[in-house]
């Protein structure tokens, strides 16, 4: 699936409908930590991962860019630290000139009121007026991987944002997990319209009778109902 089409998909979807999907196909949950959030309320990004390791310089995201296609999301991993931003007005302008659909930072940024004005998603652990404090050696993967929070991801990954965070997809699943959480965005509407129209959940879940077979049976999960009832509500 290429960019394009993971941005028309997501579109009617949210994180939470992917992570369910994750659960459901048996994959990990990679989603970043949550102190990890938008700049801005209500804005989205979606887009294939483009690395890059900080270590002191923006040059690694310079280089980046180079290489860089329309629609990348830029996954800067400063370690998650807090004493020093990575990310300002200069590098978001420059991603937005080539192409780039937002930047994810495991790590801080600032010009807070720049990147608002600029308008490019971007996503980070908040941010302090400090820059880069001190240059180290360059990680030997600078531009193959990056880190955020406890998940490694590389080009052969997707990386999506939306007000309940960011979370990571493979790239080669990203089609049958889109597919996944649109069957579950469906089926949570239509509970969610029956709820409205007088319908409990409990009634549609039919929790009385999982009840009843939890009581007979105490081994029995409320996931395994849900899978017998074709409820969608945790996963």
């Amino acid at each position: 699936m290429d960019d394009h089409e993971l941005r028309r998909r997501f579109a009617t979807l949210t994180t939470a409908h992917l992570a369910d999907a994750c659960v459901r196909a048996g994959l990990p949950v990679r989603c970043a930590p949550t102190p990890l959030r938008s700049l801005v309320a209500g804005d989205r990004l979606a887009g294939r991962v483009l690395p890059a390791r900080h270590t002191g310089s923006v040059d690694v995201f310079l280089e980046a860019f180079e290489s860089a296609a329309p629609g990348d999301v830029l996954v800067a991993d400063n370690g998650g630290r807090l004493d020093e931003a990575c990310v300002g007005d200069l590098m978001a302008l420059e991603a937005r000139g080539a192409g780039l659909a937002g930047v994810v930072i495991w790590g801080l940024h600032r010009d807070t009121a720049e990147l608002r004005a600029i308008g490019l998603p971007l996503f980070s652990l908040g941010a302090t007026a400090n820059g880069p404090l001190s240059p180290a050696a360059r990680h030997p993967e600078a531009l193959e991987s990056a880190t955020v929070g406890r998940w490694t991801v590389s080009r052969a990954d997707m990386v999506l944002g939306d007000d309940d965070g960011v979370i990571f997809l493979s790239a080669a699943r990203a089609d049958e997990l889109c597919t996944l959480a649109e069957g579950i965005r469906d089926t949570e509407r239509r509970q969610a319209e029956r709820i409205h129209a007088g319908t409990s959940l409990r009634e549609q879940l039919r929790f009385d009778t999982y009840l009843t077979r939890r009581g007979q049976d105490p081994s029995l999960t409320f996931r395994e109902h849900l899978r017998a009832v074709d409820g969608a509500v945790e996963e």
